[in-house]
């Protein structure tokens, strides 16, 4: 046998099970005149301001993605910095750019070797990221700008470039 449900409107409108005197295998929901609820029209002047809602909202929210690899690719930019520094610390130099950012990974076998590169590597996932648009950060030491360079050429992966295309640079972070 089903159990089922009906409000007890003395006990303010409580959901009460049906005892089992009680034969009725229907949940028993009565609307009154003097209840409060929502009609038709009412949810659907709702629906239709959150559709208009959402068409203007909606398109503002597209343009977004490619400021949050931006924003990425600057957040990589300071960790790869900060895994820099510390291989200085240990080794007294940076990794040059033939070493390239794998020296963060692995220890270098080329050119002046680390003395005490730090078991286990300076990133946490062991691997050196690539930037949001999967290409390679670009690491020159010495750098340019300061001991080292290290940048990401932005959604079109070419030099330069303007808004969304921008490279991202590690010296002007």
């Amino acid at each position: 046998m089903k159990e089922s449900f009906y409000i007890n409107k003395e006990k303010g409108g409580t959901l009460k099970k049906h005892s089992k005197k009680q034969n009725d295998s229907r949940l028993t929901l009565q609307m009154r005149g003097n209840e409060k609820g929502f009609t038709l029209i009412e949810l659907m002047v709702v629906i239709v301001i959150l559709g208009i809602l959402a068409g203007m909202i909606v398109p503002r929210i597209m343009d977004r993605p490619e400021d949050a690899r931006r924003a990425k690719a600057e957040i990589d930019i300071g960790a790869l910095k900060q895994a820099l520094k510390m291989y200085k610390l240990d080794n007294g130099k940076y990794p040059t750019s033939d070493q390239g950012l794998q020296a963060l990974i692995d220890p270098p076998s080329t050119g002046q070797l680390a003395k005490k590169w730090r078991e286990g590597g300076y990133l946490d996932k062991r691997t050196v990221p690539k930037d949001p648009w999967d290409n390679d950060f670009i690491y020159i030491s010495p750098g340019v700008h300061g001991d080292f360079d290290l940048m990401s050429y932005g959604a079109d992966n070419e030099p330069g470039g303007e808004n969304q295309d921008a490279d991202i640079n590690s010296w002007e972070l």
